[in-house]
């Protein structure tokens, strides 16, 4: 099991950077891409291509948040981390842990993406198993 997508297992994080063309704009993230997600304008949309993945998270905790949001961002997020794990080494990364069980486990209390202090809905790691396997 990986239960934690820090140190060894980063790049498993969508803070890592891999570039990831969505809709047509490049982000540095899919951190980046996920968050600019949040927003129909393109405008704004074109400042998530130009900021850390921080800076990102904290940005689409602040933007006018498209009304469809919650319909769409579970789509949203495995239509991104298929781009990001479609790049080689990624790839091959995914590949290689071979059934491990991915929890996205986390300190901050995110029991949606991931699994904080054993409670959780892990979507992120269950998006990931999904690619995971799709890539086989």
């Amino acid at each position: 099991m990986i239960n934690e997508f820090k140190g060894a297992t980063k790049w498993l994080s969508n803070f890592e950077y891999v570039d990831i063309e969505y809709e047509g704009f490049i982000y540095p993230t899919t951190e980046n891409a996920y968050q600019a997600s949040k927003t129909l304008s393109k405008r704004i949309k074109r400042v998530f291509t130009k900021i850390t993945p921080v800076e990102a998270q904290e940005l689409g905790q602040n933007i006018h948040i498209r009304e469809d949001w919650e319909d769409v961002k579970l789509k949203v997020m495995e239509d991104i981390t298929t781009l990001k794990f479609s790049v080689v080494p990624f790839k091959t990364k995914l590949r290689l842990t071979g059934n491990e069980e991915l929890i996205e486990g986390n300190h901050w209390g995110d029991t949606f993406w991931g699994v904080c202090d054993g409670k959780g809905e892990n979507h992120l790691g269950k998006i990931l198993m999904k690619v995971r396997e799709n890539t086989r």
